[in-house]
């Protein structure tokens, strides 16, 4: 059994933890990372999944960007702990994610990951999206939350302006 709560201040570096021992140790120079430096989280979409006992397995964070002066969603990191991985707690957390996305009114949302896993949340690589470099354009995927919300949306990604909702 695992609640699903809205990352809080309280949790950050608990969840720092967990993506640092969930990915590899150069992880903040990633050119995602300079898309969110100095970017407030989009907090309704930070998830955190505990269990019975209150320990960490999961969690999950958005940061806004833009594309070519459009609002889009920047999803990532989610990390499993290890000793948690294969009990479908990142699906969970996408798809749940994903959702509340939708109900708050954004049209899109892109990451940089892997495409057979991305693939099964409706996720398929962008086109004319160009994330700083270094990042693999292979790599680069999207999600329209509604019909259309990638089309003719192309250029650079850059950082979103502060305050930026859809």
């Amino acid at each position: 059994m695992y609640r699903l709560e809205e990352e809080t201040e309280a949790d950050w570096w608990e969840v720092e933890a967990l993506y640092d021992l969930c990915f590899a140790p150069g992880r903040t120079a990633l050119s995602s990372y300079r898309l969110r430096d100095g970017v407030a989280t989009v907090a309704a979409l930070c998830l955190i999944l505990r269990d019975e006992d209150g320990t960490l397995a999961a969690a999950i964070r958005y940061w806004p960007a833009e594309v070519g002066g459009e609002d889009v969603l920047l999803l990532g990191p989610v990390a499993v702990h290890p000793t948690r991985q294969g009990e479908g707690l990142g699906a969970l957390l996408i798809n749940e994610s994903l959702a509340e996305a939708r109900r708050l009114g954004w049209e899109r949302v892109m990451l940089v990951g892997d495409a057979p896993y991305y693939s099964r949340f409706g996720f398929r690589k962008l086109s004319g999206v160009e994330m700083p470099p270094p990042t693999n354009p292979d790599r680069v995927l999207g999600l329209a939350l509604k019909k259309g919300a990638w089309d003719a949306v192309a250029g650079p990604v850059t950082k979103a302006n502060s305050g930026t909702l859809p």
